[in-house]
């Protein structure tokens, strides 16, 4: 066993959560050292990587689960304009590593792409129209449109369009301003740039333990994973953005905040198309609408996607279990992960999940065919040679006590941290990637306090709009549009380059 190493900052996870948290922190106090473990052989391997991930660069343009219709038929648009807003922030933030040439090339991780949510039915189509008209009167979704025509339909998603029954009413939204982020890409592409700025990348490094140290530091065990030694490190601050990991080193950790907390792993498949004649006739993300009693997760989309510089469609996501809490994780993971203090917490979630359970055993029984099925709804001639099986990544779901009682299954992301900031770890799952700098300027505000003063100007400088509202400076939302539009080739004029990229 090696002597003890001391570090300011560990990053525990090479994913795009401790690559955003680690940019953010190397441009606010650059003498910080930081350093980063990660179990896998390279960085955005597991949560991050862009086939672990079926549908990205969510911005509550085309999420319907982000729009709830209210008892009294009006649609309720808070948590879209909420991730609207986060989605932005990101954007500025990615415009300002840009404009510094800290990143060379933006379409290496973001293209522009339309965003459509279509539904078919009277009901839904009813619904889609009170939702455009909620959304399109909002400045962050200016230019929205809406068409239950079909020949404007035939003209904004041919694919899906084509060999469909006219007479079902079918309408659709869209809007030019979506984006396809790579955020493999742009997690490989932070990491590259840290590394130049001192960090410390180990990767095959596995963290075995966490414990306090008597002077309030934080001490590490960290298996090599090719030799098996063990390491012993310490730092003031650990952040643990291991993503399904994440939950059984918070565990080890010991501090309150992580007690009756547990986890509920999701696993994904999404098919991916490998025809390429039926791949150019499609430049979309289009979402549809979850069937009655299915989870937020199984919302089906048909993504247009850019991935190692080509382009490909993927639908999904077909969910389905395993107990593991990573793709590369064990099968042990969850049993695992229940202890004394949640062991109630995770009963009482067992409890409320059954029709959940129940559909996730459905889905994993569902043969190829059956799976073709779904995706003819979307895509009336899909043809079963065009397309492949693709396992997406493990997801894990928090399940925790909140005011709607014991065992609440949370499907969004949180950061739980120690009182003192110390230390940190986020857990949960979407919309994840595309808030990530939103959730990392939350994890600042919480863990550096006493610094958060002196860095406000920085953190403007970085992300202009840093604690302004958006609404409610509609000039403000049209400058940075075109502004990081401009820096990041999103414009009108590099949307027809990018068009062609196949």
């Amino acid at each position: 066993m090696s002597g003890q190493t001391g570090t300011d900052v560990i990053l525990i996870g090479a994913g795009i959560m401790s690559a955003t948290l680690g940019t953010l922190l190397k441009e606010l106090v650059p003498d910080w050292k930081i350093t980063v473990f990660e179990k896998l052989g390279s960085a955005g391997e597991e949560s991050s990587n862009e086939w672990n991930n079926a549908g990205t660069g969510h911005a509550a343009l085309c999420e319907l689960n982000y729009t709830v219709e209210n008892p009294d038929g009006s649609i309720d648009i808070t948590k879209a304009i909420k991730i609207n807003e986060q989605f932005q922030l990101s954007k500025q933030f990615w415009s300002y590593l840009v404009n510094r040439n800290l990143i060379q090339n933006p379409k290496d991780f973001i293209m522009p792409l339309p965003h459509l949510s279509m539904v078919q039915g009277e009901e839904n189509v009813a619904f889609l129209k009170k939702r455009f008209e909620a959304l399109s009167n909002n400045p962050l979704f200016e230019g929205m449109e809406f068409s239950d025509e079909t020949e404007k339909l035939k003209e904004w998603i041919p694919l899906i369009m084509n060999g469909r029954d006219s007479n079902d009413p079918i309408a659709a939204t869209k809007i030019d301003s979506g984006t396809d982020v790579n955020f493999g890409a742009l997690t490989r592409i932070l990491f590259d740039h840290l590394k130049k700025q001192d960090v410390e990348m180990k990767f095959k490094h596995s963290v075995d333990d966490i414990k306090r140290a008597a002077d309030g530091s934080w001490e590490l065990k960290v298996r090599n994973v090719n030799t098996g030694a063990v390491e012993r490190h310490t730092a003031k601050f650990v952040f643990i953005g291991g993503g399904g990991g994440s939950l059984p080193l918070l565990q080890k950790s010991g501090i309150p905040e992580s007690k009756h907390i547990g986890g509920f792993p999701v696993s994904g498949l999404f098919m991916v198309c490998n025809n390429p004649e039926v791949v150019e006739q499609h430049h979309a993300k289009v979402y549809g609408k979850a069937k009655v009693g299915a989870p937020p997760m199984s919302v089906p989309h048909l993504d247009t996607r850019y991935i190692d510089n080509k382009k490909s469609l993927l639908f999904g996501p077909f969910a389905g279990f395993s107990p593991k809490f990573l793709k590369t994780g064990s099968m042990f993971d969850l049993l695992g992960s229940v202890k004394p203090n949640n062991v109630f917490t995770m009963l009482a979630a067992g409890a409320k999940n059954v029709p959940l359970t129940k559909y996730l055993i459905q889905q994993v029984m569902l043969s190829k065919e059956k799976r073709m099925e779904e995706l003819r709804e979307f895509i009336p001639n899909a043809k079963s040679e065009d397309w492949d099986i693709v396992v997406a990544g493990q997801r894990v779901q928090v399940i925790k006590d909140t005011a709607d009682g014991k065992g609440t299954l949370q499907f969004g992301t949180e950061v739980v941290s120690a009182a003192d900031g110390s230390i940190a770890a986020l857990l949960g799952a979407s919309p994840g990637a595309s808030t990530a700098v939103h959730v990392m300027l939350e994890l600042i505000k919480k863990c550096f306090p006493q610094e958060l003063k002196a860095w406000e100007p920085k953190i403007r400088e970085m992300i202009p709009s840093y604690g302004v509202s958006l609404l409610k400076n509609p000039d403000l939302i049209r400058e940075l549009h075109a502004s990081t539009a401009k820096t990041l080739g999103l414009s009108e004029d590099s949307s027809l380059q990018t068009a062609s990229v196949s």
